[in-house]
C-alpha cells in the first residue's frame, strides 16, 4: 500500500523557499497530515515486518526511531530551522541503539536513501574493528563482495585517517578500507519512489543486502 501522497513531496518543494517558523506554522497542520503522520505509519510497518523475523525489533516504537524534523542549529552557520527531509533509524533501541542491525533511511524532495553500516563509532570500537579486519581480511570482503551487497549498495564509504598503528600497516595495503574510521553504505532512489505501493519492500530488500557486512561488523565489536 501506498503511505504518501504527492503532497508529501510538494511540502518539502514548497518549504525550501519558506524555511522559518511563520510559513511552518501555516503549514503545520498540513505538515502533520500529509508528512508526520504518515511518515510515523510507515515506521510502525517497517517496524512490524522487521520484527516478524528478528524479535530484537518487536518492543520498538515509532517514536523512539524517528528523528525530530527541527534542525540542530546552534553550532551552524545555516539558521534555517528545518530539515528538507524525514528520516528514521529502524534498529533494536531505536535512535539510542549501538547494534550494527538495522536500517537508516531518508525521504525528501531530492532523493529517497537507504543507509546501513557503522557511522559512529568510539575510539576503541575503532581499533577493535581495524584488528577484526586485518585477521580475518578473507571473511570481511566476502561480506562486501556478497553479489547482493553490490547489486544494492556498490561499496562501503566512509571518512579515513591517513595515519593508522603501525602493526595493522601490512594489512592495510592488502585492505585500503582498514584506514577507514566509518564503513557506512547506502543506496539512492528517484525522490518520486516514496509515493510507490512497494516502498517498504524495497527498504526491506535494502535491509537485507546489507545483512552481511552488517553482521560481520556486529560481531567484531559485540554489539547487540
Amino acid at each position: 500500500m501506498a503511505f504518501f501522497t504527492p503532497d508529501f513531496l510538494q511540502f518539502f518543494i514548497e518549504l525550501a523557499p519558506n524555511n522559518h517558523k511563520d510559513w511552518f506554522d501555516l503549514n503545520r497542520k498540513r505538515y502533520e497530515k500529509s508528512v508526520k503522520e504518515p511518515f510515523k505509519d510507515f515506521v510502525e510497518h517497517m517496524i512490524k515486518e522487521i520484527a516478524k523475523t528478528d524479535a530484537s525489533f518487536k518492543d520498538l516504537e515509532a517514536k523512539d526511531c524517528i528523528f525530530r524534523i527541527n534542525r540542530d542549529i546552534r553550532f551552524s552557520k545555516d539558521k534555517t530551522p528545518y530539515k528538507m527531509n524525514v528520516s528514521a533509524v529502524v534498529a533494536p533501541e531505536g535512535k539510542k541503539s549501538k547494534a550494527v542491525n538495522g536500517v537508516y533511511f531518508e525521504f525528501g524532495p531530492e532523493h529517497v536513501r537507504v543507509y546501513g553500516g557503522v557511522y559512529e563509532i568510539d575510539k576503541e570500537d575503532l581499533l577493535t574493528v581495524r584488528e577484526g579486519i586485518a585477521n580475518d581480511l578473507k571473511g570481511f570482503q566476502e561480506a562486501y563482495s556478497n553479489p547482493r551487497f553490490k547489486k544494492v549498495f556498490g561499496t562501503i564509504l566512509g571518512e579515513k585517517n591517513k595515519v593508522i598503528p603501525k602493526e595493522l600497516k601490512e594489512a592495510a595495503e592488502k585492505e585500503p578500507l582498514i584506514f577507514n574510521k566509518q564503513w557506512y553504505f547506502y543506496a539512492q532512489f528517484d525522490a518520486e519512489t516514496v509515493l510507490d505501493p512497494k516502498l517498504d519492500q524495497l527498504l526491506l530488500d535494502c535491509f537485507e543486502a546489507g545483512k552481511p557486512v552488517e553482521h560481520y561488523f556486529n560481531k567484531l565489536i559485540k554489539r547487540n
